[in-house]
């Protein structure tokens, strides 16, 4: 049976996800990670994406981005296609680095999109892996926070306006939106 072809809307919001094959680590080193993150930047910037946040895990990634017209199919296959056949080469690995087709879904309200935002920088302090955010070097909560700049592709400016026009303020009030999530995440 075919699969179901996907819905996309130009100027849609969306969280997509991939994780690697059998849920096994998709990053041997950081090197790979280095090189994951470049490409993501060129393939939204090809197929015009705009993206909200991103954050690289061991074992799966996860990204938050506005479509320009279309070219989220085309643009996944591209980016889980070339840093597959790149990771396979640079570790000697064989067969699927990546298991099912990426998950995509579609955001329709600003405050699930903040929501989504604010979920996929928690991701590692949720797993464990960190207690802090800003600690995290895979994530786009950095520079989203203004602690360093951001790749081209990343849409700080448009996230920002989603809190306030002035900059100052809504960088401020961005970090008090993560950290009360976080809070959150660690209350009893």
């Amino acid at each position: 049976m075919p699969r179901r072809k996907r819905i996309e809307i130009a100027g849609a919001y969306y969280h997509v996800t991939t994780r690697g094959n059998n849920k096994q680590p998709i990053y041997l080193d950081d090197r790979q990670r280095r090189f994951h993150l470049w490409l993501i930047d060129r393939t939204a910037r090809k197929h015009g994406w705009q993206l909200y946040a991103y954050c690289l895990m061991a074992n799966h990634f996860h990204l938050v981005l506005r479509l320009s017209d279309g070219g989220l199919a085309r643009g996944m296959c591209e980016l889980n296609g070339t840093f597959s056949r790149v990771a396979n080469l640079h570790s000697r690995r064989q067969d699927h680095l990546f298991g099912k087709r990426y998950w995509a879904g579609m955001l329709e309200t600003d405050a699930h999109l903040l929501e989504c935002c604010r979920y996929v920088v928690l991701n590692p302090c949720r797993a464990g892996v960190c207690t802090d955010p800003a600690v995290y070097r895979w994530s786009s909560f950095r520079a989203s926070a203004g602690l360093e700049n951001p790749p081209p592709s990343l849409a700080v400016g448009e996230l920002w306006g989603l809190f306030s026009r002035r900059p100052d303020a809504a960088r401020d009030a961005y970090r008090q939106f993560v950290r009360a999530g976080h809070l959150r995440c660690q209350a009893p």
